[in-house]
C-alpha cells in the first residue's frame, strides 16, 4: 500500500490566494560558529508558515562564502548559499549571532557589516536574531532605533550604538524595517511575529501551535521570567511553589496562604523564601502578577478591569501602581506599544 502524503491544511484566510503574489524571500545569515538555533529556530517558523500558506516564503540559508559551515554545537549547516549569489530582490534578511571572535570575522574579516549595508536599502526589512544585532550596527542600521540583543551583550551593544534605544528586558523589537530579536530561542518569537505581520494572527497561531510553541510566551516582551530566575538556586520544596505562583497569580499569594502550602511557619516561611530568591514572598508575588497582567495585555482584549482580576490585583487601581512602579508606563499605554501587530497588506 502506497504511503499517505501529507496534505497542507490551508486556513480559511488562504484559501484562493495561494498564488496572489511571489514568495517572500527571506535570507537567513549564518557563518561559521553561528549558534545553530538562531538559523533553524526561524527557518522552520517560516517554513511551517508555508506549509500552511503555500507559497508564502522561499527561505535560503546563506554564508560570506557559501558552502557548509562548522556551527557552534555539534551540527554543520550544508549547502549555504554565497551572499553574492542571493537573489537580488530578498523581502527578509536575518542575521544570526554566535560567538564574540566568529562574530568579529564574520563582520569585519567576512564582510558581512558591509554586505547589509550595501542591500539594506533594496531589502522590506532587514533584522537580527541573538548577537546578529551587532553586524546591523556594524551597518549604521541601529542608528536610532529600538533594538535589542542577548541580555548579557545589551551594554556592550549600547556603548557600541549610543544613540540606539537598546531594551534589555525586550524578547524582540519591531521599529520600522528595522527588527532584532534577543538571545537564541526568542529568534523563533521573532519570526512569528513576522508571519503574523504578513499572513494574520490565525496563520502564526497555527504555526506555534504546530512547533509547540507560545505566540506570545507568557512574560510577554520580557527576556526574564521571574520564576525561572527566582528557581535558579532554590529547593525542590520552594521550586515547586513558586512554580504553582506562576501559574496561580489570582490566588492567595499572602505570607500566610503560602506558608501553610509550603507546610511551614510564617516566620521561617518569609526567611526561607528570601534567603533562597533574594525577595520577599510579596515581592515575587507582585511580580509574578505583573508578568501574567502583561501577557493579557499582549494578547487580549479584555479590559483592564478583567486584566486586574485575571492577574490577581484584584484593583484597576493595584494594577495601575504597579506598572508604573515597575514599568514607568500605565497599562493603557503598554497595551498600545505591545499588543498584537495588526496585519499589513
Amino acid at each position: 500500500m502506497a504511503a499517505k502524503t501529507a496534505t497542507p491544511r490551508i486556513l480559511p484566510s488562504a484559501r484562493g490566494r495561494r498564488n496572489a503574489r511571489a514568495a517572500r524571500t527571506v535570507a537567513l545569515v549564518a557563518f561559521d560558529g553561528v549558534h545553530p538555533l538562531d538559523i533553524t529556530g526561524p527557518a522552520s517558523v517560516f517554513g511551517a508558515a508555508s506549509f500552511f500558506q503555500p507559497g508564502a516564503y522561499q527561505v535560503l540559508i546563506a554564508s560570506p562564502r557559501g558552502g557548509s559551515l562548522a556551527t557552534a554545537s555539534a551540527v554543520a549547516l550544508a549547502d549555504t548559499v554565497a551572499l553574492a549569489r542571493l537573489p537580488r530582490r530578498l523581502d527578509t534578511v536575518l542575521v544570526a549571532g554566535g560567538s564574540e571572535d566568529a562574530l568579529y570575522q564574520a563582520i569585519l574579516g567576512d564582510g558581512v557589516g558591509a554586505w547589509l549595508a550595501k542591500v539594506a536599502p533594496s531589502v522590506r526589512r532587514i533584522g537580527s536574531v541573538c548577537t546578529g544585532a551587532f553586524a546591523l550596527a556594524a551597518a549604521g542600521l541601529l542608528d536610532g532605533r529600538r533594538a535589542t540583543t542577548h541580555w548579557r551583550a545589551c551594554g556592550l551593544l549600547q556603548e557600541l550604538v549610543p544613540s540606539a534605544r537598546v531594551e534589555p528586558d525586550a524578547i524582540h523589537t519591531l521599529d520600522g524595517p528595522i527588527c532584532t530579536s534577543a538571545g537564541v530561542t526568542a529568534g523563533i518569537d521573532l519570526a512569528l511575529a513576522l508571519v503574523e505581520q504578513d499572513l494574520g494572527r490565525a496563520v502564526a497561531a497555527e504555526v506555534a501551535r504546530e512547533l509547540v510553541v507560545f505566540l506570545r510566551r507568557p512574560g510577554g516582551q520580557s527576556q526574564f521570567s521571574e520564576g525561572l530566575a527566582a528557581q535558579a538556586g532554590t529547593s525542590d520544596r520552594m521550586g515547586e511553589l513558586i512554580t504553582w505562583m506562576v501559574e496561580h497569580p489570582d490566588a492567595d499569594l499572602s505570607v500566610p496562604a503560602l506558608a501553610a502550602r509550603a507546610a511551614m511557619s510564617e516566620r521561617n516561611f518569609a526567611r526561607v523564601f528570601a534567603r533562597e530568591t533574594g525577595q520577599t514572598p510579596a515581592r515575587f508575588a507582585e511580580q509574578a502578577r505583573l508578568e501574567r497582567a502583561r501577557f493579557f495585555l499582549e494578547t487580549s482584549d479584555g479590559s483592564l478591569e478583567q486584566i486586574a482580576a485575571q492577574s490577581g490585583f484584584g484593583s484597576l487601581d493595584a494594577l495601575q501602581r504597579a506598572f508604573r512602579r515597575h514599568l514607568r508606563v500605565t497599562p493603557a499605554a503598554y497595551r498600545a506599544r505591545f499588543s498584537a501587530p495588526r496585519r499589513r497588506s
